[in-house]
This record gives C-alpha cells, structure tokens and sequence, in this order.
C-alpha cells in the first residue's frame, strides 16, 4: 500500500481537486440569482452542489484504492445494470421529465443514469478488448460482440432523447477499440459506418438540425436558435484579461440560459476574464498529459484502455462543452467536468478521476541506467 501511495500522481490529484472548488465557486457565483428568485435564497444550487462534491471526493477516494482486477470482472454485471437503468428511465412515471427530455431518475433521488452507463461502458470495453486480445484480428470473434451491446445502449440513450452524449459514448469506445490493437480496416470500416450513422441521425430529426444550422448562423434568429449563444458572445466579449470580477456577471442575471450549467464557462469568462480561461483549459491538457503518461507507464492491456477511456471520457466532454460555449460546435446539452452543475455528472466524473489516480499508483519502477 505504501508503495502505490508513493506512486500516486498527486498533480493530477491536486488539478482534479483544484477544479472541483473552483467549479462549486464558480456555481454559486452563477447561480445566486436564479437560486434566490425559484427558493427565496441564493444558496439552493451551491449547496446542494457542495453535497454532491464531498459524496464525489469520498467516491474519488474509494476507486483510488479499489481492486481493478475485480472492477473488471464485474463490468459485465454493470452493463445489465446501465441498460436496466436506462430502461427505466423511458418508462411514464418513472423517467423524469425535463425540458421535453426524459433523462434522470427520482428515486431515491433525482439523477441521470446516462452519466453512470459512461462510466461502466468505460469499464466494460477496457476489460472485454484485453481479454480479446488472442483473436482481436478475427472481427466477428474479437471486434463485434461488444458493438452490438455499445448498438443497444447508444439507441437507449438516443430515445430520452440525448445525442451528445450517446455519441460522447460512441467516441469513447471507439477509441478504446482503436487502442486495443484491432487492425486497420476494421478500425475504419468502424469510423465509416459510425459516421454516416452519425450523420443520418442528425438530420433525421428537425430540432437536431436546428442546431447545426443555427451554431453556423447563429445571427439569423437572434431571439430563438441563436439567443443562448449570443448571449455566451456577449459575456465572452465583455471579459478582458482579468473579467469584471467574481459574481460581477451581467449576462447570468437572467439573460443567459443554463448559466450555471451547460453555459457556465461563458460566466467564468465573464467574471474572471482571459486568466480563467489559461487555468481551466490549462488544467484540462494537464489531465490529457497525464492520463496518457499514465497509460504508457502500465503494463496491463487492461489498465492501459482504462487509463485512455477515463482520460478522454473527460477531456471529449470538456471539448463539447468548452467548443459549445465558443461556438465552435453545435450545442450538445453536455456539462463541463468538475465545473458545471449537476450531482451525478460531478459524482462520476470524480469516479473517474479516481481509477485513473488508481491506475497510476500501478505503474511499473523507471529503468535504472548504470
């Protein structure tokens, strides 16, 4: 034990941490006055936030020391769990509505089980692809069996309807397939048929169209498909170097929808300026570095594909949502992690966190050089 504990990344550790207090910070500040006109005071989302942060750091610890050998083993009894949850969700009476969209759970409280499902597939493919190694060329044997499980729940996922992250899913194995050495024209037979899919779905349906056409003309329906993101615009060009300082933001008081969620980093930017901005993207390529310093430095397949899945899981979801604030991509509804309010996002993604912190306590002595 102590010799893991020597091994452990405690940059990565300390980042993880550091974002964490900055997003339940950041949460308050952006929500203080939605909180006080929908509960009558202004601390309703950052408490129940700063609840959902000790539950996070008390799992980032557990999973920090848990058997990764036995977490595998049980990975496919956490798919039966995923798929039975997100079964549940789409049952009347049972799948919370909002916004038009059936995505959590309220029992015994309120939380989005696709967040979970993340997880565990995480788990799963890093576990399923090392055990396949022997026949990892033979694509009916060794690529295919697992795809039609991703099929399943990314078809789950797509009902409630949630595409950005049944396709935040989708990229996660995909590249966890990819790192597990299945050949070439498998790999790109894979990304072809992906994406046309991809491509179909997002036409398929009228509101998903309206966000592509409206994130590349966001000006021609200012007061409709455009507003959140100009209104993101205008906290962004109104910032600075330095912002207008903390709990300073115009655009939060009623202007910006999301503020404290899906948009929080356009109130960041607002208040803190240019300097935030180098800090939380700086501590995102932090965590990429390090994730992938971590994988190279393991020995097991296994641990190796868990490394990259949790690394990425993360650093996908901030490239979403940070390309989502900005513009860059279509909006996807999809949290920052460790910023962005929400308990089963901010609980999971420390989950996360945790293996990966696990994961490094395992890694192999450095070659001495005589």
């Amino acid at each position: 034990m102590k010799k893991r504990l020597k091994k452990f990344d405690y940059g990565l550790i300390a980042v993880v941490l550091a974002l964490s207090v900055f997003g339940t910070i950041m949460i308050y500040s952006s929500s203080y006055t939605l909180s006080t006109l929908q509960y009558d005071h202004g601390h309703y989302f950052f408490m129940r936030q700063l609840v959902f942060l000790v539950l996070g750091l008390s799992v980032f610890a557990v999973m920090s020391f848990i058997s990764l050998k036995t977490l595998g083993k049980l990975s496919p009894f956490l798919i039966i769990i995923s798929i039975i949850l997100l079964f549940l969700v789409l049952i009347p009476g049972i799948g919370v509505v909002r916004n038009e969209a059936r995505r959590w759970l309220a029992y015994p409280f309120t939380f989005q089980p696709s967040e979970i499902v993340k997880v565990f597939m995480i788990i799963y493919f890093a576990h399923i692809y090392a055990k396949k190694q022997p026949y990892i060329d033979q694509f009916k044997k060794g690529v295919l069996p697992p795809l039609l499980i991703l099929a399943f729940v990314f078809y789950l996922i797509l009902q409630q309807p949630d595409f950005g992250t049944a396709t935040h899913i989708l990229l996660i194995c995909g590249l966890i397939i990819f790192f597990s050495g299945v050949k070439m024209r498998h790999i790109l037979l894979l990304g072809s048929i992906g994406l046309s899919g991809l491509f179909f779905i997002m036409i398929s349906q009228p509101y998903r169209l309206n966000r592509i056409t409206s994130f590349m003309n966001t000006f021609d329906d200012p007061s409709g498909d455009g507003y959140q993101l100009i209104n993101s615009y205008i906290s962004i060009a109104t910032s600075g170097l330095s912002g207008n300082g903390l709990g300073n933001s115009v655009q939060k008081l009623g202007y910006l929808p999301e503020a404290h969620t899906d948009f929080i980093m356009a109130v960041i930017v607002e208040e803190l300026g240019l300097i935030a901005v180098i800090f939380v993207i700086g501590s995102y390529l932090f965590i990429l570095y390090r994730g992938i310093r971590i994988a190279k430095e393991v020995d097991s397949l296994y641990l190796r594909l868990l490394a990259l899945g949790v690394t990425f899981q993360i650093i996908i979801q901030a490239v979403f949502n940070l390309g989502a604030v900005s513009g860059v991509l279509p909006i996807t509804g999809i949290p920052l992690p460790f910023i962005s309010y929400g308990g089963t996002s901010l609980v999971f993604t420390l989950l996360s966190a945790g293996i990966l912190v696990n994961i490094s306590g395992r890694r192999r002595e450095p070659a001495i050089n005589n």
